[in-house]
């Protein structure tokens, strides 16, 4: 048995407050002055600690202007403090208080971050992740929806949570999240000496089915590419970017990179090209006579071709399948959405499409299949394998933990409001370990609920989850499908 994979997380300080979904209004206008108020029962100490906060900036400002002091009425009226990233939301001070002087309310700054798919809810547990390794958990309960569009209409069977024997986070049984990348044989032949006709071809595994990739926007995208690296080193995992935006300050890390290249970008002669496991290539016409010939110049290289998640997808992946390519990298956008024409359907639907056209050819495991756009989530993870890709490759959360806001100023040439020009990359690297860790641990407790021992196994594993489309189609639709007339008629009958 392999040693077990352990990510080292470690907690890391935020550099902003937390954004949270709910604030605390507190009026005061009638307060009875309790003897014991509902603020000193709190549980989580947040109204003490809001007291020390406010104390320690009086003195601070003080300290930097002493003559605030001498105002009659100066009592730190003016200071702006907030308590929202201790409050655990267990409406305990609002229940409680006999004259209802406290109030929650939804929080404006929260409702501003992000879009309708990069949502406040998955922004701030990015960040809580990042920040500590751990797994979100709400103190206030989940009250949206049960199902929605896109990887929230998948429900993931957690039929084995009631004796969950295979626990790979407690170690009770080791569970594998390791993949391999590269080209599978069929079958194997064998000389007359028994020995192998025909040498393998080179694969990569890496312990975790996540791959890292430059996001395609951001502010100081140098310092968040040498964050990437430095945690694809500690990960044991790869970190795609542009040949363009590969320099001297990353060569220490080429066992890490995948170069991506285009048609215009692509150069043989690139040393860069034998120093590297495994290289992207975007997929044009002549794209596989380019990989022979690199295959040729360096045998140990891995390749891999990026299709775009349009609708012509299926047919191009197969094709490429058939004549030898060994990872393919299909690419939706940033919302998870297909390209062109395919705009309407969802990753996981063009992710299905392409897996089950493989089995149909009997070509799935000759191929590392990846997908890439929108995967923001752990869940996202498990349930885009379960569609039929061996894993899968994240950008944007790579800014997210940098506790970016999503606010696209940078698309315009704005300010960042974070000022991610100022991170710390030692800092920097380990948010990206925890966030790898805490995604990890999920995965995990998916796995052991499921009784799987290794991620592999979850490959196109449709049978492990629910389909919510489908359940309305064939369950819901006919149960509660109105009568027609005719039907009624024949029912009078």
């Amino acid at each position: 048995m392999p040693a077990k994979y352990r990510i080292p997380v470690r907690p890391v300080r935020r550099r902003f407050a937390r954004v949270e979904r709910t604030t605390i209004i507190e009026w005061g206008d009638e307060c009875k002055r309790c003897v014991t108020c509902v603020r000193w029962a709190c549980p989580a100490g947040a109204y003490r600690e809001r007291q020390k906060r406010i104390l320690a900036e009086v003195d601070r400002l003080l300290e930097d202007e002493p003559e605030l002091a001498s105002l009659p009425e100066y009592e730190g009226k003016d200071i702006l403090d907030t308590m929202d990233d201790l409050c655990q939301s267990c409406y305990r001070c609002i229940q409680n208080c006999p004259r209802e002087q406290y109030l929650m309310v939804l929080n404006p700054e929260y409702e501003r971050l992000g879009d309708s798919y990069w949502t406040p809810e998955i922004i701030t547990a990015t960040w809580y992740q990042a920040e500590t390794g751990r797994i979100p958990v709400s103190g206030a309960g989940y009250g949206g929806p049960f199902a929605g569009p896109g990887f929230d209409s998948i429900w993931t069977d957690m039929s084995e949570i009631v004796r969950p024997t295979r626990d790979g986070i407690h170690g009770r049984e080791y569970i594998s999240t390791a993949i391999h990348l590269g080209r599978k044989p069929l079958f194997l032949v064998f000389d007359e000496q028994g020995g192998i006709a025909f040498p393998p071809s080179p694969l990569l595994e890496i312990p975790l089915p996540v791959l890292l990739a430059e996001p395609p926007w951001g502010a100081a995208l140098d310092k968040v590419r040498l964050a990437a690296a430095r945690a694809a080193q500690t990960l044991g995992t790869l970190v795609l970017v542009p040949r363009e935006n590969l320099g001297p300050d990353l060569d220490k890390f080429a066992p890490q990179l995948v170069p991506s290249y285009t048609e215009a970008t692509l150069n043989l002669e690139d040393p860069l090209l034998c120093r590297v496991r495994l290289a992207e290539i975007a997929d044009y016409p002549g794209v596989l006579k380019r990989v022979e010939v690199l295959k040729k110049q360096c045998p140990e290289l891995v390749t891999m071709i990026r299709v775009p998640a349009d609708t012509r997808c299926e047919a191009r992946v197969a094709e490429l399948t058939g004549a030898g390519a060994e990872v393919i990298h299909l690419a939706a956008d940033d919302h998870a959405q297909g390209l062109a024409e395919a705009a309407g359907l969802h990753l996981k639907d063009l992710i299905r499409k392409c897996h089950l056209r493989l089995v149909e050819d009997n070509l799935r495991d000759t191929v590392t299949l990846l997908a890439s756009g929108g995967i923001a989530m752990a869940e996202h993870v498990a349930k885009a394998i379960i569609c039929g890709v061996d894993g899968v490759i994240v950008d944007l959360p790579l800014l997210l933990l940098l506790e970016c806001r999503l606010c696209r100023h940078c698309l315009s040439g704005g300010p960042c409001p974070v000022d991610l020009e100022k991170i710390d990359i030692p800092q920097a690297t380990q948010r990206l370990v925890n966030l790898m860790g805490a995604w990890n641990n999920q995965l995990l407790e998916v796995l052991g609920a499921m009784g799987l021992r290794e991620v592999r196994r979850l490959r196109g594993e449709v049978g492990r989850a629910m389909f919510v489309d489908e359940l309305q189609r064939e369950i819901f639709g006919p149960l509660f499908a109105r009568p027609t007339a005719e039907g009624s008629r024949r029912e009078g009958e």
